[in-house]
């Protein structure tokens, strides 16, 4: 089991910044790869960023391409995303997730999720 858990969420004006943390513990961080998804209300879970065990590859949505920043220290057993520039349409519940295996884009193939964190951007 790899328990996760969000932070850093918030209320921020369009154009503001916000760094959201995610927490692991359980299993050994390093074997398992991450990503952050999103869900907005009335909306299914999308995919926003994933990064590699090791942390050398990454991939981030259109959506959040140029704007937002995937990273992770293995030693603290967290992951980041540094979200810049942002608008009201990123406004969402956003949430990270470990799986054991390669690049994923779908939810489906996350075992492990957080409770999620929420970022508010107004207008």
């Amino acid at each position: 089991q790899v328990q996760l858990v969000e932070s850093g969420g918030g209320l921020v004006q369009a154009g503001g910044s916000l760094r959201l943390s995610c927490a692991a513990s359980g299993r050994t961080f390093s074997n398992y790869a991450m990503a952050w998804f999103r869900q907005a209300p009335g909306k299914e879970r999308e995919f926003v960023a994933f990064i590699s065990i090791s942390g050398s590859s990454t991939d981030t949505a259109g959506s959040v391409k140029g704007r937002f920043t995937i990273s992770r220290d293995n030693a603290k057993n967290t992951v980041y995303l540094q979200m810049n520039s942002l608008k009201p349409e990123d406004t969402a519940v956003y949430y990270c997730a470990a799986r054991n295996g390669i690049r994923n884009w779908s939810p489906h193939a996350y075992a492990y999720w957080g409770q999620g964190t929420q970022v508010t951007v107004s207008s």
